[in-house]
C-alpha cells in the first residue's frame, strides 16, 4: 500500500531532520521503503511517498521523527490503476 506522508518541520527548519538522516539514516523499519520525496520551496511541508503492507510499521517510523516534524498520513492509489477502476471490465481506460 502507498501512503503520501505530508511532514510540516517545526519552525520550517529542515537543518535538524537532515542532520539526523545524515547521522543516522532515515530509520525505516524493515518492510516499510521510502519511494521518492519533495520539499516545498518555503521548507513549510516535505511530501514523502512510502509502502508497505502494514500501517504499523509507518507508525513505528513517525514516533521516531514526532520530536522534529508533524505527520499527516495520507493512503494513496496510482492514477493508472485508478482509471482502470473507474473504467471497468471491458471498458477502455480514460
Amino acid at each position: 500500500m502507498l501512503f503520501m506522508v505530508i511532514e510540516r518541520f517545526k519552525n520550517r527548519d529542515p537543518v535538524p531532520i537532515y542532520q539526523r538522516v545524515r547521522e543516522s539514516g532515515r530509520s525505516l523499519p524493515d518492510g516499510l521503503r521510502f519511494v521518492n520525496s519533495w520539499i516545498e520551496v518555503n521548507f513549510d511541508r516535505c511530501f514523502q511517498l512510502m509502502e508497505c503492507a502494514d500501517a504499523r510499521l509507518l507508525m513505528q517510523w513517525i514516533l521516531q521523527w514526532r520530536d522534529l516534524v508533524e505527520f499527516e498520513v495520507v493512503p494513496v492509489c496510482p492514477s493508472q490503476e485508478t482509471r482502470e477502476l473507474v473504467a471497468g471490465p471491458g471498458d477502455r481506460p480514460v
